[in-house]
């Protein structure tokens, strides 16, 4: 499981210290101050596995990492203590840089250090098998010596757990105050953003239509009537004239075509609203406590 500098897993974790941070708290082993606390690292859960150390009353400048089950912190006196640790562990300690990665290797070079001032017992080193008893006294390593299983276990980090280490990574309320176990929840929210724009506008569209409305024409016609049985007219009556002429007015409608604007249909624009359900489903984590007492599991009260 990864290792994350706390503030990149979680930027406001002050919070979760009612703002007491322990980063930049004095380091003491018994009344002797020994260095500061730099940072603090946790896994992938949030769970609090080292405090990053600079230790610099015994070796200046030099950073390493102590298990949060080796620190108890002091709010009070603003101090972390480390429990059970000598200058010859800081020593034997993997320097960790600013650029480092902490990886398994480097995980099992810093528990190799501290399994080593414990007392080895068959069932140390959980996360290996036990094949034969194992001997104590086993002798610190140096700084750039590899760490290497102890004798009777077989090298496994496929199946480590931090949590099989209780002496290197248990915390309780005495010795870690206001250390919060993280969840995840999954939270639904939701905010108003443009989704788009809906533009109405006119365009001209041209077309060619026919329009006729009937007309009227009038023409002069002549008809040329015999007369049958004719009477002589009067003496007198009958003047040739020439050039006698007989007007007649002639009328015709004339076709008028104009346009004009008429209004076709309205377009009203309003808006509606839609109502749908956003659903979404992932992985949430939370963390629990697991209490032992003489070895024995008991339930989150510490009930037998």
């Amino acid at each position: 499981m990864a290792l994350h500098k706390i503030k990149d897993f979680d930027p406001e974790y002050s919070k979760h210290f009612d703002d007491r941070d322990v980063k930049g708290m004095d380091l003491y082993v018994a009344d002797d101050k020994v260095g500061s606390v730099d940072d603090i690292l946790v896994d992938d859960s949030g769970q609090f596995r080292y405090l990053v150390i600079n230790t610099g009353v015994w070796i200046l400048g030099k950073k390493v990492l102590l298990p949060i089950g080796r620190a108890q912190i002091d709010y009070q006196k603003k101090r972390v203590y480390g429990q059970n640790l000598t200058k010859s562990q800081v020593e034997s300690l993997p320097e960790l840089t600013e650029d480092m990665a902490v990886d398994y290797d480097h995980e099992e070079r810093v528990r190799g250090v501290y399994r080593a001032s414990m007392p080895a017992t068959p069932t140390m080193g959980v996360g290996k098998t036990p094949t034969k008893p194992v001997t104590t006294g086993t002798p610190m390593l140096g700084v750039e010596d590899e760490y290497a299983e102890p004798a009777g276990y077989v090298y496994d980090r496929d199946t480590y757990s931090h949590d099989k280490e209780p002496d290197l990574y248990a915390m309780n309320e005495d010795n870690h105050p206001n250390l919060k176990l993280y969840e995840e929840r999954l939270v639904a929210s939701k905010q108003r953003q443009k989704a788009g724009d809906a533009v109405i506008s006119k365009r001209i569209e041209t077309e060619t239509v026919q329009a006729s409305v009937p007309i009227e024409k009038e023409r002069v016609t002549i008809e040329r009537v015999p007369v049958s049985g004719a009477t002589a007219v009067a003496p007198g009556e009958a003047t040739f004239q020439a050039g006698e002429v007989s007007r007649v007015d002639v009328y015709e409608e004339v076709a008028e075509f104009h346009k004009e604007a008429f209004v076709r249909e309205e377009v009203r624009v309003n808006k509606v609203v839609e109502k749908e359900t956003a659903t979404a489903q992932e992985q949430i984590r939370r963390e629990e406590v697991d209490i032992k007492i003489d070895g024995r599991p008991t339930g989150t009260d510490g009930k037998l």
